[in-house]
């Protein structure tokens, strides 16, 4: 029985080994990269249920990626606009000007919302400062695609105030 166990614990192994490396040979293949999310609206009026979990697709908006360098320079910017679900599809060739991009130094982040009323971009998931490429989402027969965390605009109601300024900043000399 014992034996038995050790074959299959052994089987179960192998077989996560090479689809990892399957996976990887996939990756290394593709020259197209695709990084997908949704952009929603949050609103804070609404009950927690709904404020965190019942965001309303945003039609329009705008998402951008950038990749720099490693002496911080853009090497590469695109956007793409969402559609009637608000999901956006950002593609980008994985070598620009000859170089491989090195991921590590890729972001994705809001640009602008097409909502006249929700048009604040919040943070939640790095929508405002933006999120690092990890690894992707999904690896398969030569296409890489990562699939990023819903990003999310909230109304000016909703919008907390800056406090991060003292009270000696208003201060007269």
């Amino acid at each position: 029985m014992t034996k038995i166990m050790m074959t299959a614990a052994w089987m179960v192994m192998l077989g996560c080994t090479m689809i990892s490396l399957c996976q990887a040979s996939f990756y290394q293949e593709a020259e197209v990269l695709h990084v997908t999310g949704k952009v929603l609206c949050q609103d804070c009026t609404q009950s927690y249920n709904e404020w965190a979990k019942g965001g309303k697709p945003i039609k329009g908006a705008k998402v951008s990626i950038t990749c720099m360098d490693d002496r911080s320079r853009v090497i590469y910017y695109g956007s793409d606009a969402t559609d009637g679900v608000g999901a956006y599809d950002l593609t980008l060739n994985k070598f620009v000007n000859g170089k491989k991009l090195n991921l590590k130094n890729c972001f994705a982040r809001l640009v602008s919302s097409s909502d006249e009323v929700c048009n604040i971009p919040t943070d939640f998931n790095g929508g405002k400062s933006g999120i690092k490429l990890g690894r992707p989402s999904a690896v398969y027969r030569g296409s890489v695609k990562h699939v990023l965390k819903p990003f999310y605009y909230t109304t000016p109601m909703c919008d907390e105030p800056d406090t991060t300024h003292g009270k000696d900043d208003h201060e007269d000399s």
